[in-house]
């Protein structure tokens, strides 16, 4: 279907996404003029939307195209430009997917795309942290030896501002931590929250294994943990064996 004003000229993307957001048919109105022209969405813009329209959701981009019924990848920024160059919009049928998945209208993500919020809140706004899936963690490249976040290969997303600066999210994937967290769940993770007994944390081991689990011991030489599926096995290490382990902070439900 051809995107065509009254006079027969083309409607480009983003304003034919805004137009059908303040509920105008697009294709009864004269072509842009130069004023107009002056405040049309950027392309920009329309993503950064879709960003905070999937934190508010309490997911990430990659979760909320899932919820949508999409391929995994199709919000992701490497999917936001063409190999050229060139800027690549998200379609009609994507963003009414996203906005189903979301519980959202189209004058919400209006609203979004003028840098408002979805939600009234008195809370800051979100703050960025990187973001990786969970089967990614134990590989090397994302992690320095403290523990922290480095290297590229990280996304980000958008999340309720957490005390730790060096705070990260990792995206869940599988169905091996049902029925605490589910295949496209995000849980934020705090390398400098304390851990006590009965915490859920993410550990790394020596080996480049990463999991998450629930602490159930940790004596001077060994940690006991375990899972979050019942129907898989638990797991003892030494210390020596475990390169890190963090407290998760908070999870998308």
């Amino acid at each position: 279907m051809n995107n065509l004003d009254a006079n027969g000229a083309q409607i480009k993307g983003e304003r034919f996404i805004f137009l059908l957001a303040m509920g105008k048919n697009p294709r009864k109105l004269p072509p842009v003029t130069t004023k107009a022209r002056r405040v049309r969405m950027k392309h920009e813009e329309i993503w950064r939307a879709l960003d905070a329209l999937a934190a508010e959701a309490g997911m990430s981009p990659s979760g909320l195209a899932r919820r949508a019924g999409l391929d995994a990848t199709t919000f992701n920024p490497s999917k936001r430009r063409m190999p050229d160059g060139r800027a690549r919009w998200p379609s009609t049928e994507s963003l009414s997917k996203a906005l189903d998945a979301a519980g959202a209208s189209l004058e919400t993500f209006a609203h979004l795309v003028t840098g408002g919020r979805a939600i009234a809140t008195s809370q800051p706004p979100p703050r960025r942290i990187p973001l990786i899936g969970l089967a990614q963690a134990g590989a090397d490249g994302f992690f320095g030896d403290a523990g922290y976040p480095v290297g590229a290969g990280w996304d980000e997303v958008a999340i309720p501002e957490v005390g730790d600066a060096h705070a990260y999210a990792l995206e869940i994937s599988g169905e091996s931590m049902e029925p605490v967290y589910r295949d496209g769940d995000m849980i934020v993770v705090s390398p400098s929250a304390p851990i006590r007994r009965g915490d859920r944390v993410v550990v790394r081991t020596t080996r480049g294994e990463a999991m998450a689990k629930q602490l159930v011991r940790r004596s001077a030489r060994r940690i006991e943990l375990r899972s979050l599926n019942p129907e898989h096995p638990d797991f003892n290490f030494d210390l020596a064996d475990v390169a890190w382990m963090h407290r998760i902070i908070w999870a998308s439900q």
